[in-house]
């Protein structure tokens, strides 16, 4: 990894740059595809099932004899890894449950919220390099808890026209209602526009590569919602000298082999450490089955080694990463001042890892600096609030004039006119 020696801060946004592609050359294809989806449907989805995924489905749906046969390729502890990860999800998110309140904000006026689950969702799961059984969980499982009546997962089936099974394990433990072997841009097509086989959603959720990413982004233009802007992951480790070197760059590369477009950088006052880790890097690296693609991460990664406490805390808010781990001695005492973060990872014990699977908390979350204005997916990412108000006579009186006079202001007399009539009615 580069290192780079207290560099101005003039110059930090310069290095804080991500992996940039263009995007321009994705928009006819993904364009293309979408459109015949939209057309065509089932066939459609079918013909880029065999151009993109190499395989020939007469049947979208997975069965239940599919999902049978998935229990006995599963081992048993690999399944009963998966049921406590579900667990600690469940547990994290059903303490989210929104229980609102009613409020009188004058005399005879009411005003409350209710949480209403969005009722059709669809979940993309990617299944190429690396299958990512555990988003089922974190989708799957805060859509269960929130009451989506309908839970719609898309995955690229293998060549024998199969989902990998522990995806649909973990399918089953976390209630998904229908599962569908479909990859790439023709899922987010099938689930934005609804075909003869799977059901049009409301909001689609889920990673993918850059034409999954260029999907979604175009069929949230004016089809359906989407979770948030997407793109490659990231990590940032905060690290002072106390910082354990082997275990910092075992997170930095362990966020490197998610795709060779993916970002890890360190920001810490200690050159020293800096070195060590370089070093642990290179060490660590060696030894990984997915060194080729974590060797072209770091490509597009740092660690910067700034004057004092005060810039690495700065620098990491300008960062805005999506996971970031503290490796520092006073770590709470910092973790108050990171206010730009997606999931943040206190103490030299907490690897990011354990966001990523089982601690409880949501591994979907905002990268390219979105953390910034965007949350991670939680259990309102599942649900809408709906507002409500009821006013009596004596709420009439005491909001009506004040109504008139901001009605007129605007020069939209109809509604004045609307309140006008009520104040005369209960003179």
């Amino acid at each position: 990894m580069q290192i780079i020696l207290y560099p101005d801060k003039s110059e930090w946004g310069s290095y804080l740059q991500r992996p940039h592609r263009d995007a321009s050359e994705l928009r006819d294809t993904v364009h293309g595809v979408l459109s015949d989806i939209r057309e065509r449907g089932d066939e459609a989805v079918k013909e880029y099932e065999l151009k993109f995924d190499k395989v020939a489905l007469s049947n979208l749906a997975v069965s239940e004899a599919e999902m049978d046969e998935a229990e006995q390729l599963v081992g048993e502890e690999l399944k009963g890894a998966i049921q406590l990860a579900h667990d600690n999800i469940e547990k994290f998110h059903r303490e989210q449950v929104f229980h609102g309140k009613k409020v009188e904000t004058q005399p005879g006026v009411v005003c409350w919220q209710k949480s209403v689950a969005i009722e059709n969702v669809g979940l993309y799961i990617p299944g190429g390099t690396a299958p990512l059984f555990s988003t089922v969980l974190m989708l799957a499982t805060p859509a269960k808890i929130a009451g989506c009546k309908n839970i719609v997962l898309c995955s690229p089936p293998n060549k024998e026209g199969k989902l990998h099974p522990a995806i649909l394990v973990a399918a089953r433990i976390a209630g998904v209602n229908r599962i569908y072997k479909i990859g790439g841009v023709q899922a987010i097509g099938a689930m934005a526009y609804g075909t003869e086989s799977v059901p049009k959603v409301s909001k689609i959720f889920g990673p993918g590569n850059q034409f999954v990413t260029a999907a979604k982004q175009e069929v949230s233009l004016h089809d359906v919602a989407i979770d948030m802007p997407a793109g490659p992951s990231e990590v940032a480790v905060m690290a002072d000298d106390s910082a354990n070197a082997e275990f910092v760059a075992a997170d930095l590369l362990s966020q490197a082999e998610h795709g060779v477009d993916s970002q890890v950088v360190m920001f810490t006052d200690s050159k020293k450490l800096a070195e060590d880790v370089n070093n642990e890097v290179e060490r660590q690296l060696a030894l990984l089955p997915r060194k080729d693609i974590a060797a072209q991460s770091l490509q597009y990664s740092c660690i910067i080694v700034v004057n004092n406490l005060e810039e690495v805390i700065d620098i990491t808010n300008e960062y805005a990463p999506e996971h970031l781990i503290l490796a520092m001695k006073d770590y709470m005492k910092v973790a108050d001042r990171v206010v730009n973060a997606g999931s943040v990872f206190l103490g030299n014990y907490s690897c990011e890892s354990a966001g990523d699977y089982a601690s409880g908390t949501n591994h979907t979350l905002p990268t390219s600096g979105y953390a910034k204005a965007y949350s991670g997916v939680n259990l309102d990412s599942f649900c809408r609030k709906i507002t409500f108000q009821e006013l009596t006579a004596e709420g009439v009186r005491s909001i009506g004039h004040a109504v008139e006079l901001m009605a007129g202001a605007e020069q939209l007399d109809a509604h004045k006119r609307a309140m006008t009539v009520r104040l005369k009615a209960i003179k």
